[in-house]
């Protein structure tokens, strides 16, 4: 008699317990009634399961929730708890441990034995163990995963789409997509694609093949990533489809055009789209803000008492517009106002106010946008950059106000957060003043340190958590200082080189990137494919490249935002610190 068939040939209840994979075709109608009685059970206690699941009734499962996709099943002697979420075709095989905040994608295999441990226990010495408070940061795994027998993956880990994790291995740093690992702790043993994979980085091929086929597979998609995002109804671009058009979304196209076809977007000739973008501009303050709802010139708020105007998103447009109408071969047809006739007192002033300690994004932003409008002031008949001084305070201000121990102004905004601020206020404030003009940036050994050290916090850089802001705002800095310094070189190509692979395989076809996970506050427009991503990430891989040394296979340079030459030659020599 086989295992699990009882002598009349109908399969045993206990058979579906180790062998869940079968109850779909082998099941008897009495089976299938008693589980459809035990699914109505666990629904009634909340949970969510897709058609053609299966919860052995031998499962321990008192989750807080459960939410299971279609074709999934739990088997015999498992243990559920906490907040589980499976998508499409998981299994999770018997005795296997799933605990905590786990979220699985689609086609997730649990093995045997196997401990999803999503969270953790307090272990300080004042208090018994048991009487410490829990905490849960949560697992998350993607797509098309196996999770050998015995393997324990520990809390706050992500493992990558199409991974595979060898039996008995402990996992306790995330595994990129695609990775095959194992041990303990489980350490990256290869690529699952070996040579044949779309897009497999390998030894054999090299980074330099790698950006080569990534450039020449970009190039030939951006005709169709631009014609996703523009309407034909509106006549304006949208980040992506499905939400509103933006001027940012505009610029980006100009970029992407730009830099992979070396020519304006096809939905309009270059000087139309010039024309559509200088128009945007306020002709009194020199700004520009969004348009009206209706169309024509958008509203900005009451200037300050220094003339100063606040509007986040209008003064990124004077980097975004500037760029792209110079792309296009064309220009602001007024000076940034606000810039020129700010003193060189009411600037510093304005400087001292800046949120340098809980902000320094914000304040890098300010920076960037002043420097910038007063580049673009320096083409503009009768206002020179502005008024006498005014652009020897700030750099004369920034000088004597960075720190000498990290290369930074201001200060992480709080120990939870890091260097976060700190890093991405250092790229806003040098991209606008100190690269845009030239000039060497001080303490480039300490600016090092400090943005690796930045680089290496798995919260923001560890795989699947990476966006494409805490990147180029660790990428420009390390290419930046790297232009006076080479200090730790072997260290910034490698940090380079981990992120470089994993950046090419971001890009969906005929869809472009996606920014990524939300940043710090929900920043960003998110993981689906858009043009902010696109443009963005673009020039990210430019960097990474280049620092890795291949850049020249990619076949375009930024020329934009993100360009990595001076607008200008030196206006100014200002020292050079922190050399050793």
């Amino acid at each position: 008699m086989l295992a699990g068939v009882d002598r009349e040939g109908a399969v045993e209840d206990s058979y579906f317990d180790y062998c869940p994979w079968d109850f779909t075709h082998r099941a008897s109608s009495a089976q299938r009634a008693t589980q459809a009685a035990h699914q109505r059970t666990l629904a009634g206690a909340g949970a969510t399961l897709g058609p053609r699941c299966y919860v052995s009734s031998a499962a321990a499962v008192f989750a807080d929730v459960l939410r299971l996709g279609a074709d999934s099943y739990i088997a015999g002697y498992a243990y559920v708890t906490g907040e589980v979420r499976a998508g499409r075709d998981c299994s999770v095989n018997p005795y296997a441990t799933v605990r905590g905040r786990v979220t699985l994608g689609d086609g997730v295999r649990v093995g045997a034995h196997a401990s999803l441990l999503g969270f953790n226990h307090g272990f300080a010495p004042d208090e018994p163990v048991h009487r410490q408070p829990l905490t849960s940061k949560g697992i998350v795994i993607g797509d098309d995963v196996w999770i050998g027998s015995h393997v324990v993956v520990l809390d706050g880990v992500t493992i990558g789409d199409h991974c595979v994790v060898g039996a008995g291995a402990v996992v306790t740093k995330d595994l990129a997509p695609w990775t095959i690992a194992a041990g303990n702790p489980a350490r990256p043993l290869r690529d699952r694609r070996g040579h044949g994979g779309p897009g497999a980085v390998t030894p054999e091929a090299g980074l330099g093949d790698a950006v080569a086929e990534f450039a020449e597979r970009a190039r030939a998609q951006t005709v169709d990533v631009l014609a996703r995002c523009w309407n034909d109804d509106t006549g304006r671009y949208s980040d992506r489809p499905g939400v509103s058009a933006t001027v940012r979304a505009h610029c980006d196209a100009v970029e992407i055009a730009d830099l992979l076809l070396g020519a304006a977007p096809g939905q309009m000739t270059a000087a139309e789209h010039a024309e559509r973008l200088r128009v945007l501009q306020d002709p009194v303050s020199g700004l520009v803000p969004e348009p009206a709802p209706g169309g024509g010139l958008g509203v900005l708020p009451a200037p300050a008492a220094d003339g100063w105007i606040d509007d986040g998103t209008a003064e990124y447009h004077v980097l975004s517009v500037g760029c792209a109408l110079e792309l296009l071969g064309s220009g602001f047809d007024h000076p940034v106002h606000v810039v020129g006739r700010m003193t060189a007192g009411q600037l510093v002033a304005r400087l001292e106010a800046l949120p340098w300690r809980t902000r320094a994004w914000s304040a890098g932003a300010w920076v960037d946008c002043w420097a910038t409008g007063a580049h673009r002031n320096r083409g503009s008949q009768g206002e020179a950059c502005g008024e006498p001084g005014a652009l020897e305070a700030l750099f004369g201000w920034l000088s004597t106000r960075v720190d000498p121990g990290t290369g930074m102004w201001g200060a992480a905004s709080s120990p939870a957060a890091g260097r976060l601020q700190l890093v991405n206020g250092y790229y806003r404030l040098t991209r606008g003043s100190f690269a845009q003009f030239g000039l060497p940036v001080p303490y480039p050994e300490r600016v090092v340190d400090t943005v690796l050290a930045h680089g290496r916090d798995p919260r923001w850089f560890a795989a699947g958590r990476q966006n494409a802001c805490n990147v180029l705002d660790v990428a420009h800095p390390l290419w930046l200082a790297g232009r006076q310094t080479r200090h730790r070189e072997g260290e910034v190509r490698a940090w380079a080189k981990e992120q470089l692979a994993p950046a090419l395989a971001l890009w969906r076809d005929g869809a472009g990137f996606g920014f990524g996970p939300a940043g710090e506050g929900g920043s960003g427009p998110g993981r689906e494919p858009g043009l902010q991503g696109t443009e963005m990430w673009l020039a990210i891989i430019w960097l990474l490249a280049d620092l890795v040394g291949v850049a020249d296979r990619l076949g375009y340079r930024p020329r934009g935002v993100h360009r990595p030459e001076p607008v200008h030659s030196p206006m100014f020599t200002m020292p050079h610190q922190g050399l050793s």
